[in-house]
C-alpha cells in the first residue's frame, strides 16, 4: 500500500509532503489531440501555486469562496487546489445546471470568483451578471468561439497563470505563508446537495473532514500508488471529488480524465483502471450492454457464456454467502474465468480492476450479483454528504448481499428507535452553510441523522431499507417501504427506474421508466413496430413485457407489498428537466406532482 506515515491535517499539508516525495512522477493524465498527456506531481503543484499567488493578488482572503463550473479536467483540480490552499472554500457547481441553478449557487457562498470550462457555461454567468456585485473575476480555461468576447470582468485561465507567475516573482513565499495559516477547523469545500426536496442546501466540509476520510477508505480497501483511476462523475459531488482529489493527494496514484461524459466507455478499455467507482446507472448500463450483446451471439457464444456464467454465480452465492468453496467449483470458476470472463473484461476495460465501487444510490441485486459472478469485485459502500461521502463499505474478499458493507474504522452507527441511521466520525460536516435550522435538525449530540432507515446484522452489516420521509403508509394503516420493492424492479433488465406510489391508498401502483435499450432489442426482435419512445411505452406489446416482470416481483413479495397497477412512463426523465439529479437519483416529490394526472388514473 502507499505509503501512510502522513498525519497532515489540511490539504496544503498533505498536497506538499506528496509532490515533495512524488514530483517526478505522473500525477494526471489527459486527452488532447487523440493522444494522452501526462501531468507530474511538479506541475500540478506549480499550476495550483500561480492560481492560489493570483487569486490572492487580486483580493482573495483567506474564507472567502470561488465556485468552478465545468466537466471534470485537469484544469478544474489546479483551480480547486490553488483555491483550498491559500485557505479559501472551493464550490463545485453541476456543469449540466441552468443559468438560474448556478446563479443560486454563486450568489448563496458569496463567491468572489468564478471559474467556467467554456463559452456554454460563461453563458449562464452572462444571463444573472448584474446581480453578482461581489463576482471580482470570471476565468475561462477553454476560450473556444470566445476570441472576439470583451468583457472586462472575463479574464482566461491562461492569463491567470501569467499573473500568477509574476506574483510569484515579486512575492516567492506569499503562496507558503497562506499555506501555513490553513488549519484543519478551516472550510475546505462547500458542496451542494442536488436537492430532491427543495434548493440545494450547501454542505461545510473541513480540511479535517476531507483528509480524515481520505485515510478511512482506504483503511478499508487497499490503495496504492500504482492505481489508475478514471475520473467521470461530476467532481462537484463528494464521490468523485474523493478519488479524484482527497484520496488522491493521500496515496498519490494516478488519475486520468475522460475526454468527454460521453466517451467514457471508450477511455475506460484505453485506460484500465486498476480502481473502479461509479453510480449504479453506470454499472446498470454495462450489465444491459452485455446480457444484449450476448442475446446477439451465436448459440455456441451463448451457450458457452450462460455455462460460464452459472459456474460464476455459484462463486458469487458461496463467497458472498461466506461459505467454504469446494475446490472442484474452484477449479471450475478458474477455467470460467481463462474462458470467457477475461475476455469479456477486457473488452470492457475492466482487466485490471481489483476492487470497484457503487455508491450514491442503491443497485440492484442481481447487478452486483452479475459483476461478482465474472469475477469482478464490485461493492456497495454508503454514505452521504454530510459524512463526507462514505459511512460504510464493504471489506476486499467480504461482501454481503443485501448489504452496504461495515462502517469504516472511526465511524459509529447507531439505530434509533423509528430505525433511522444514525452517525458518528471525524467526516461528519461542520453544518449547512447559512441554515442554523438545518444544521440543528441533522447532527443533534454530535450524531449526523441521515434519513435513512436501516438495520444492522450481527456481523456489523448494514443494510438500507428505505429514506424515512418515503416510507408509504396505506390507507389500510400498512407501513410500506418503496425502495425494496423499486430495487426488486430494478433487477429486471427491462425496467431502469420505478416509483412505487400507495401513501394513504388502498393499494400500491408505480411507475416505471423502461431500460431503453434492452426493450427496443425486444421489440426489434419480436417485430414491435413503433415510431417515436411514447408509442414504444405505450405498445400493448411493451406493456404485456412488464406487466409480466411485475408479477415475477410480486411472487416474491408479502400480499400488501403487491404492484396492483402500473403506467410506464411516456418520456425519458431528463436532470434538465429536474426530474432527477445529477447522480442519476430519481426526484420523487416532482415525479409525483409531474404525473398526477398518471397517478391519479391508476386510481
Amino acid at each position: 500500500m502507499a505509503m501512510n506515515t502522513k498525519n497532515a491535517q489540511t490539504i496544503p499539508e498533505i498536497f506538499n509532503e506528496t509532490v515533495d516525495q512524488n514530483r517526478d512522477r505522473v500525477a494526471l493524465r489527459t486527452k488532447d489531440l487523440g493522444l494522452w498527456q501526462d501531468i507530474t506531481w511538479g506541475e500540478y503543484h506549480d499550476k495550483a501555486r500561480l492560481v492560489g499567488s493570483a487569486l490572492v493578488s487580486m483580493g482573495f482572503e483567506k474564507g472567502d469562496s470561488a465556485c468552478i463550473i465545468g466537466d471534470n479536467s485537469v484544469e478544474w483540480v489546479m483551480a480547486d487546489m490553488g483555491i483550498q490552499c491559500v485557505g479559501g472554500t472551493s464550490v463545485g457547481v453541476y456543469a449540466t445546471n441552468a443559468w438560474s441553478q448556478v446563479e443560486y449557487v454563486v450568489t448563496h457562498c458569496d463567491a468572489s470568483f468564478l471559474f467556467v470550462e467554456n463559452e456554454e457555461q460563461l453563458d449562464k454567468w452572462l444571463m444573472f451578471k448584474d446581480r453578482t456585485p461581489l463576482l471580482k473575476k470570471v476565468i475561462v480555461w477553454d476560450t473556444k468561439g470566445l476570441k472576439s468576447f470583451k468583457d472586462p470582468l472575463v479574464t482566461t485561465f491562461d492569463a491567470l497563470l501569467e499573473k500568477g507567475e509574476e506574483v510569484c516573482q515579486e512575492y516567492p513565499d506569499l503562496f507558503k505563508n497562506c499555506q501555513s495559516k490553513v488549519s484543519s477547523e478551516d472550510t475546505a469545500v462547500l458542496i451542494y446537495t442536488s436537492g430532491t426536496t427543495g434548493p440545494p442546501k450547501g454542505a461545510v466540509l473541513t480540511h479535517g473532514n476531507v483528509t480524515w476520510m481520505a485515510r478511512a477508505v482506504a483503511g478499508t480497501i487497499a490503495i496504492y500508488e500504482t492505481d489508475q483511476v478514471l475520473s467521470f462523475l461530476p467532481l462537484c459531488h463528494i464521490f468523485e471529488r474523493l478519488f479524484t482529489v482527497f484520496i488522491h493527494l493521500e496515496y498519490a496514484y494516478t488519475v486520468n480524465f475522460v475526454e468527454k461524459p460521453d466517451t467514457v466507455m471508450q477511455n475506460m478499455m484505453e485506460v484500465s483502471p486498476t480502481v473502479g467507482y461509479a453510480v449504479p446507472r453506470i454499472w446498470e448500463k454495462y450489465y444491459s450492454n452485455v446480457m444484449i450483446k450476448m442475446s446477439d451471439a451465436t448459440w455456441f457464444k451463448r451457450t458457452i457464456f450462460q455455462a460460464a456464467l452459472k459456474i460464476g454465480e455459484r462463486q458469487a452465492d458461496l463467497v458472498m454467502g461466506f461459505k467454504p468453496v469446494p475446490p472442484v467449483q474452484r477449479v471450475l470458476f478458474f477455467l470460467a474465468g481463462l474462458m470467457v470472463f477475461r475476455k469479456l473484461k477486457e473488452r470492457l476495460g475492466f482487466e485490471r480492476i481489483r476492487v470497484a465501487i457503487s455508491g450514491a444510490a442503491p443497485i440492484s441485486k442481481e447487478v452486483l450479483r452479475f459483476f461478482q459472478s465474472i469475477g469482478m469485485n464490485l461493492i456497495e459502500g454508503y454514505g452521504q454528504t454530510e459524512g463526507t461521502g462514505v459511512t460504510t463499505l464493504s471489506p476486499e474478499g467480504k461482501v454481503k448481499f443485501g448489504t452496504v458493507g461495515k462502517a469504516l474504522v472511526g465511524v459509529d452507527i447507531k439505530i434509533a428507535e423509528d430505525g433511522e441511521i444514525l452517525v458518528r466520525s471525524p467526516g461528519v460536516f461542520k453544518g449547512y452553510y447559512k441554515s442554523d435550522g438545518a444544521t440543528a435538525e441533522t447532527i443533534r449530540d454530535g450524531w449526523l441523522y441521515t434519513g435513512d432507515v436501516g438495520k444492522i446484522d450481527k456481523d456489523g452489516f448494514l443494510s438500507i431499507t428505505d429514506r424515512k420521509k418515503d416510507i408509504i403508509v396505506t390507507a389500510g394503516g400498512k407501513n410500506i417501504t418503496p425502495q425494496y420493492i423499486e430495487n426488486m424492479l430494478k433487477a429486471s433488465i427491462y425496467i431502469n427506474d420505478s416509483v412505487v406510489i400507495g401513501d394513504k391508498r388502498k393499494f400500491l401502483s408505480c411507475l416505471v421508466m423502461i431500460d431503453e435499450d434492452n426493450v427496443v432489442k425486444y421489440a426489434q426482435d419480436n417485430k414491435v413496430q413503433f415510431s417515436t419512445y411514447g408509442d414504444l411505452t405505450q405498445h400493448q406489446a411493451i406493456i404485456d413485457l412488464i406487466d409480466k416482470e411485475i408479477k415475477q416481483v410480486n411472487q416474491a413479495l408479502a400480499r400488501v407489498e403487491n404492484i396492483r397497477k402500473f403506467t410506464i412512463l411516456p418520456k425519458r426523465l431528463y436532470e434538465e428537466d429536474g426530474e432527477v439529479t445529477p447522480t442519476m437519483k430519481i426526484k420523487r416529490k416532482i415525479i409525483n406532482q409531474r404525473f398526477k394526472d398518471i397517478i391519479e388514473a391508476m386510481y
